[in-house]
C-alpha cells in the first residue's frame, strides 16, 4: 500500500505541474481551441473548483493502483513500460469515455480530441514515473 501511495503522490505532483504548464501553453499557442469553452456548459459558480485542481492527484492514485496490480504485464525499460501503460489506459478507459462524451454533449471533435491527447500524455507520464518509483 505504501508504494501505491508514494507513487500516486509523486506522479500527482508531476502531473499537476505538467497539466497547468500545458494548459498555459495550450491557451497561448492554440487560443482558437479555447473559444469553444465560452459556453454555458463550462461555466461554474466556483463552488467545485477544488475538484478540478485535485484531478491530477485523483488520476495519479488511480493509475498507481492500476500500475501496482498490472505492472508485471509491461516489459522493457521504464520509458517503454510508461508508453505501453499509457496506451493501454487510453484505449481501455479514455476512448470509450471520450466516445460517449462526444455522442451525448454538444461539444466539438477538436475538444474531445484534445481531452483524449491530454489524458494519453498524463497516463504515459504517470506510467513512466510509476515504472521508476515502483518497478
Amino acid at each position: 500500500m505504501n508504494r501505491i501511495l508514494r507513487g500516486g503522490l509523486i506522479s500527482g505532483i508531476i502531473l499537476f505541474v505538467i497539466s497547468y504548464g500545458g494548459l498555459f501553453l495550450a491557451i497561448r499557442f492554440f487560443p482558437s481551441l479555447f473559444v469553444d469553452y465560452n459556453n454555458p456548459l463550462f461555466n461554474s459558480d466556483g463552488s467545485r473548483d477544488i475538484l478540478f485542481y485535485l484531478h491530477a492527484f485523483i488520476i495519479s492514485f488511480s493509475l498507481s493502483w492500476f500500475w501496482d496490480r498490472f505492472k508485471p504485464l509491461f516489459k522493457g525499460g521504464s520509458v517503454l513500460r510508461g508508453i505501453e501503460f499509457g496506451l493501454v489506459y487510453a484505449l481501455v478507459a479514455l476512448l470509450p469515455v471520450m466516445w460517449i462524451t462526444f455522442s451525448s454533449l454538444d461539444i466539438t471533435l477538436a475538444m474531445v480530441a484534445s481531452w483524449f491527447f491530454y489524458g494519453l500524455i498524463q497516463s504515459v507520464v504517470a506510467g513512466w514515473v510509476l515504472a521508476v518509483v515502483n518497478p
